[in-house]
């Protein structure tokens, strides 16, 4: 029997998962488990890279029980949680500490010194990233720093770093192969996008030995093989969670852009083979590389998405279950200058305040629930729209069309609105796991299940496209109520 099935890794935040994909691209076996997250003090989070690692290994096994043949496994291909830090011993594989979780801020003291001493535009010129605890590089310092001995083992050489990509590969193989991509690589806050390598100047630093880090790769190609199975299985593909995503939708040509709606948002939009530096706080990051040629993304973040109907429903009690949400927000016609400003945890790109706090605006007497349940969905598409906003004013490009995936994308009436505000269409694919769908492209691709991009264009299906349907004038009257409210939201906390 021919080989006919690439396993996708999909390792997050909160799970690790691993999917199944025939050579048509449709999902034919799935498997999740979470794993324990840890909180040692307020803003720290960290993970145990063992647990990260037994419950990728648990899924992988349990999709190779349910009749899947280890012999017609083409390849592997790994999305994986960004900037998440890992270091271990080079001789005996044990990680000297739990991973920093992207999320962990217990290095933004450190960061805001780096700023005060402008170390800001050097390394936006370098890495497309602005200075934040969200990256691995203070993430690394801070371990070479403070656990024992470490600083001396990484100079001798003895030590490993790794975002989760090399740390799941370096375990598949047993410590034979020791690699990162582009695309991971380029949210270290080390690695310089224009010319491909670790950069001297930065490691300098942060006072990083370059020993420790791991050899970068293209985001498609055989990197080694896997014999934990019973028969030698190229790993094949690495892209980080977002550049996965985008790679899933076939956003392969310049300008197109998509975002994932799910607990925040992430929106990308591929720039071609040049980096776009922003100049609206967005994030130059490198999406892939294959058979040679380099791809750039703009990326901009919104820290509360989903989360804003998960408070809806936990939070207030104005709905039972997240999917009441639609039906709540279509019983009333619009949302009667109500706005709602879902900046929970502060405001992401572009205006990047962590001082930001919600708000509910123009409530009145006449004021429902469905109004606020209605505000709370523009309040979502209207985040996602000034990041938009922004994409194009640095790349001076406009999006046709908004390609989106995520738990939230399900929701019809959130992507009608968000059609009828950006007044383009808004297509939603008939498979949602995107992130997983573009590491199983990658790994066919380099391992030949799939041709060339032409192929998989011919097995991306749409579900529902979105198209404008509201007059101009509302939409323009509630984008400017929006922003008037998002001015007061601003700067609420005193620090």
């Amino acid at each position: 029997m021919s080989k006919k099935v690439i396993l996708a890794l999909d390792q997050g935040t909160t799970s690790s998962r691993t999917i199944a994909y025939n050579s048509e691209g449709k999902p034919i076996e799935t498997s999740q488990q979470d794993f324990e997250q840890i909180f040692p003090k307020n803003g720290w989070v960290e993970h145990n890279p063992k647990a990260i690692w037994e419950s990728q290994l648990k899924t992988i096994e349990s999709v190779l029980s349910k009749n899947i043949d280890v012999e017609d496994v083409a390849g592997i291909g790994i999305t994986n949680q960004r900037e998440t830090t890992i270091v271990w011993n080079r001789d005996t594989g044990e990680p000297i500490h739990n991973a920093i979780v992207w999320q962990d801020r217990r290095t933004a003291s450190y960061c805001d010194e780096l700023k005060a001493k402008g170390h800001e535009e050097m390394i936006q010129e370098k890495t497309g990233l602005i200075i934040d605890a969200y990256f691995s590089a203070t993430k690394l310092r801070w371990l070479l720093k403070n656990v024992e001995g470490a600083m001396e083992l990484a100079k001798e050489g003895k030590l490993c770093f790794g975002t989760v990509d090399t740390w799941l590969i370096y375990k598949l193989t047993d410590g034979d192969v020791f690699v990162t991509d582009v695309s991971n690589a380029s949210r270290t806050m080390l690695f310089n996008i224009r010319t491909l390598k670790w950069d001297r100047k930065l490691l300098e630093l942060f006072d990083i030995p370059k020993d420790i880090l791991p050899e970068v790769k293209s985001s498609s190609e055989i990197y080694g093989y896997t014999r934990l199975f019973g028969a030698e299985i190229p790993i094949a593909g690495i892209a980080g969670d977002q550049q996965a995503a985008l790679f899933g939708q076939l956003c392969t040509k310049k300008g197109m852009a998509k975002n994932t709606y799910g607990t925040g948002c992430f929106l990308l939009m591929n720039t071609g083979k040049k980096p776009v530096l922003s100049q609206n706080q967005l994030l130059t990051t490198i999406a892939w590389q294959i058979n040679g040629k380099t791809y750039y993304a703009l990326e901009g973040s919104v820290f509360v998405g989903g989360a804003a109907v998960q408070w809806l429903r936990d939070g207030i009690n104005l709905i039972d279950h997240a999917k009441e949400i639609e039906a709540l927000a279509s019983s009333v016609p619009n949302s009667d200058n109500v706005i709602v400003v879902p900046a929970f945890t502060g405001l992401g790109a572009p205006y990047w305040d962590p001082y930001a706090r919600g708000s509910i605006m123009g409530i009145s007497r006449g004021t429902k629930k469905g109004h606020i349940a209605r505000a709370t969905l523009e309040g979502i598409a209207l985040q996602v729209y000034d990041i938009v906003k922004a994409m194009e004013n640095d790349s001076n490009m406009k999006i046709k069309e908004l390609r989106v995936d995520g738990g939230a994308s399900a929701n019809n009436l959130l992507l009608q609105i968000q059609s009828d505000i950006f007044e383009c269409d808004v297509i939603r694919p008939t498979n949602l796991e995107t992130t997983a769908l573009g590491a199983a492209y990658l790994a066919g691709l380099a391992v030949g299940m799939f041709k060339n991009k032409k192929e998989l264009k011919k097995h991306w299906e749409k579900d529902a496209i979105f198209e404008p349907n509201t007059n101009k004038e509302g939409q323009l009257k509630l984008i400017k109520q929006w922003h008037k409210a998002v001015k007061r939201s601003k700067n609420w906390l005193e620090d």
